[in-house]
């Protein structure tokens, strides 16, 4: 299994990086995609990625950090590194008041700019804010896109499914009063949907209100399984193929 989106390169939830990647394994989770959200996170993330060939970073300016926004330069540096597979996590969040709205807007525009200049696919956070943040990419051209821990309604999936979009399915897929989560999630194409953890977020069952860990996506597509009504086998080999399809070469030729 692939965990498509965790903090490892969080050093005070994770002080021993080691630790946590042989935990995965043992769990059947064999490649980590690390994700920073701030420059100095975007640099920690890079260097896990070099130190252990199983993980990969995504870089990005995370909505909620972009009161500090100073432009796509130093980013744009970073992602040619060759184990960064997407730019992220960006978008936009309504529930925190981290960042002015306009100050999210601009980052999020100039960053997809930058996404279509070099070709990168792009992660989404999304937070009370799915509309906005679709009207925005209705008005650009079609490009990859992954909406992370989607929590949007039906309405929103279909029109987040109609731009091609992939979306990630974490912990709260397996909460017992996740029953309208799991509705739309059995409405979006199941062949853009992949599992990650968010960790050390929203741990899925039998570990919710612990920290979460990367190996326990397990866990997340043992939920997702049973909210599809297919075997867990068949959800580790569809959500596998759809992450190494989306974030593409790199992943797959680690």
């Amino acid at each position: 299994m692939i965990d498509t989106h965790c903090h490892i390169n969080d050093r005070e939830s994770f002080p021993n990086p080691t630790e946590e990647i042989e935990f995965a394994q043992s769990m059947g989770v064999d490649r980590l995609i690390a994700i920073g959200t701030s420059p100095g996170d975007w640099e920690r993330a890079i260097a896990l990625a070099d130190q252990y060939p199983n993980v990969f970073a995504v870089i990005g300016w995370h909505p909620n950090y972009t009161a500090d926004y100073n432009g796509v330069d130093h980013l744009r540096s970073l992602l040619e590194h060759p184990k960064v597979l997407a730019l992220g996590e960006i978008g936009l969040d309504y529930h925190w008041d981290y960042s002015p709205r306009e100050m999210q807007y601009r980052a999020l525009n100039e960053q997809l700019d930058l996404a279509a200049e070099l070709s990168l696919p792009v992660v989404f956070h999304a937070r009370e804010a799915y509309s906005d943040l679709i009207d925005f990419l209705d008005k650009r051209p079609p490009h990859p896109y992954l909406f992370h821990c989607f929590a949007g309604n039906t309405e929103e999936g279909a029109r987040a499914s109609a731009l091609g979009a992939y979306f990630g399915v974490d912990g709260p897929v397996s909460y017992k009063k996740s029953d309208e989560l799991r509705e739309v999630i059995r409405s979006l194409p199941v062949d853009r949907l992949v599992v990650e953890t968010d960790s050390p977020y929203l741990s899925p069952m039998p570990y919710r209100g612990k920290p979460n860990r990367p190996g326990y996506v397990k866990h997340v597509g043992e939920a997702l399984a049973t909210t599809l009504g297919i075997p867990f086998e068949k959800v580790d080999a569809i959500t596998t193929a759809n992450a190494e399809r989306f974030f593409g070469p790199k992943l797959v030729s680690r």
